[in-house]
């Protein structure tokens, strides 16, 4: 069996990218679509439930997909030095594939509102990290206005290559499954991910896999500019990676929530975090962005809005728990303290038991 190549050479013939591109790869892609019986149980039954752990890249999130694509056109093309907006987890990525290519990596961040971990990659891989005094809109506009003028290639999801690439996560959904799900969930952020899963499966649909599933898009109540018709200002959410209050696929995200017959919902912090807990308790640990597809999910069929019996089910999980563990560590008890001796474990356990 040949060895894992990662997303870019693994799918080249169904990505739209020029001829120049030099792969530069982590050999990110192929991550587990894992079953979840006794979540789904939970949720009422009834349905098939898996989830499609995008923690399990390289750097610990989806955006290692998208940017092993957009890197790798900018590196063929000669570009030397990549920036990015970010509120964390596409400064990691971006820095890690600019660090693999030898290429300058400069993020801007919003001060105050990335998480440490995130924060933490982006440094360890050797980026140079700005933060401004404003929100993630506004270090999206700078730039983008500054790769307007001089010779630096932007590497966020307005780049159509970030989305040629994470469109091989529905073609891996499919591989596995041997068709679509009939619902995929998601959270929304920036809206590049609801984009590029879409051109994914309408690009498989007739070809060598069948069906479209419907979509659920999922933001914060706090950073909603999708469900409320406008832009927020000042988004407020404790799921950072979706804290954007004016996404830039936003129109794009839209129509693929209205073409796959879908739609896109905004959800409580508290919802997110319920569902972060539900998520660890089957073995499966996310940042609070990523369990928002699923708290919409179960929002959702709680409500009646819903009918998943005798459906397959896909929920995204776009990060890992250690992107941002701040969450679980603020609210934790200190763990108890016993004397390293037998007797003490066993009177511990008896207590317990």
């Amino acid at each position: 069996m040949p060895a894992y190549t990662g997303v870019l050479e693994r799918y080249r013939p169904y990505l739209n990218i020029p001829d120049y591109t030099r792969t530069v790869t982590l050999l990110e892609g192929n991550t587990p679509l894992i079953p979840m019986p006794k979540l789904a149980e939970s949720l009422g039954g009834g349905f098939e439930l898996f989830v499609k752990f995008e923690g399990m890249n390289p750097t610990g999130s989806f955006k290692d997909r998208g940017m092993t694509v957009a890197i790798s056109e900018a590196y063929g093309r000669g570009a030397q030095s990549v920036i990015c907006a970010s509120t964390g987890n596409t400064a990691a990525s971006a820095a890690a594939y600019a660090a693999r290519a030898n290429m300058r990596c400069i993020v801007i961040i919003p001060a105050g509102k990335v998480a440490t971990g995130k924060l933490a990659g982006a440094v360890a891989y050797g980026a140079e990290v700005i933060q401004i005094d404003g929100s993630f809109d506004d270090a999206l506009n700078l730039v983008v206005a500054i790769s307007e003028h001089y010779p630096i290639a932007l590497v966020n999801s307005l780049n159509p290559y970030r989305l040629e690439g994470q469109k091989t996560a529905a073609f891996e959904i499919c591989d596995v499954l041997g068709s679509a799900p009939d619902w995929l969930a998601l959270p929304v952020g920036n809206a590049g991910n609801i984009s590029a899963y879409w051109m994914g499966f309408t690009q498989l649909d007739g070809r060598e896999h069948t069906g479209l599933p419907q979509i659920l898009g999922v933001q914060a109540e706090g950073a909603a500019p999708l469900v409320l018709g406008h832009p927020v200002e000042h988004p407020e959410t404790v799921a950072t990676a979706i804290r954007i209050g004016k996404p830039a696929r936003g129109e794009q995200a839209l129509l693929a929530a209205e073409e796959s017959k879908g739609r896109i919902i905004a959800i409580s912090d508290n919802e997110i975090l319920a569902m972060q807990k539900l998520l660890a308790g089957n073995g499966v640990w996310v940042e609070p962005a990523s369990a928002a597809g699923i708290a919409g999910l179960a929002h959702e069929l709680k409500a009646g809005r819903i009918d998943l019996k005798g459906k397959r089910v896909a929920a995204v999980c776009t990060g890992h728990g250690l992107k941002d563990p701040d969450i679980i560590t603020h609210g934790m008890a200190r763990p108890q303290v016993l004397p390293a001796e037998m007797s003490a474990l066993e009177d511990y356990l008896a207590k317990r038991s």
